[in-house]
């Protein structure tokens, strides 16, 4: 039974007469994200937050979930920092990859492998069922669909 007020799934919603938002999201994505970036070299905060888009990652990671992530990511000795003065300005945490951090992204590359391959099988599938329209059908309807496929502001990583 949907309770009223609680929408039935937080990845879509109707927004008008046959138009729906679709939220496509990658759990977790910054986690891994972050780990690339530094197995690619050190970096500060700022320096990470500022890459993240690099990766698909944009407008949704505010630099205070960035650096409690960050810290949690070195309390589970995936990443160590240390304060450096010599870049310009106030002192810096830079962060680096810890051979653990390398197993974990490694491990993470290989989990998002396996989702990329179930969502190409699942859009062949649905191009190849717009090509042939249903038994009894004069053609495809199509809804209008936007969507979103970045991670929702609540997500950490």
């Amino acid at each position: 039974m949907r309770h009223r007020g609680h929408p039935r799934s937080r990845s879509r919603r109707l927004v008008g007469p046959g138009r729906w938002h679709v939220h496509a999201r990658v759990e977790r994505f910054v986690e891994p994200s972050l780990l690339l970036l530094l197995r690619e070299r050190p970096l500060h905060g700022y320096e990470l937050l500022e890459r993240l888009p690099e990766l698909g990652v944009e407008g949704r990671v505010d630099i205070g979930n960035l650096y409690r992530l960050l810290r949690g990511l070195e309390q589970e000795g995936l990443v160590t920092s240390e304060w450096s003065d010599e870049l310009p300005g106030p002192a810096k945490r830079t962060y680096e990859l810890t051979d653990e951090g390398r197993r974990v992204l490694d491990t993470w590359a290989e989990a998002l492998g396996r989702a990329q391959s179930t969502i190409a099988t699942f859009l062949e599938r649905y191009e190849a069922s717009l090509a042939t329209p249903p038994p009894g059908r004069a053609g495809s309807a199509r809804a209008s669909v936007e969507t979103d496929r970045s991670t929702g502001p609540d997500e950490k990583s």
